[in-house]
């Protein structure tokens, strides 16, 4: 099972449920795991906005020296 869960409540529409069921009886990949992936996409989507990300180099503003400009 890997790492160590919590239980949680997601409201999805009917929609969302009969795919993903769709999905789970093709792959016979848990529905969990598939909400638990895309949770990881949008984590991932949005590392930049989560708070106490520590920045680095990449994210530092180019300042230019003034006999450059």
């Amino acid at each position: 099972m890997g790492r160590k869960k919590i239980s949680t409540t997601v409201y999805i529409t009917p929609e969302q449920d009969a795919r993903l069921k769709a999905l789970n009886q093709v792959t016979k990949v848990p529905v969990a795991e598939y909400i638990r992936q895309g949770i990881d996409m949008v984590l991932a989507h949005y590392e930049k906005e989560l708070p106490g990300r520590q920045l680095t180099i990449f994210d530092l503003p180019i300042q230019k020296k003034e006999s450059d400009a």
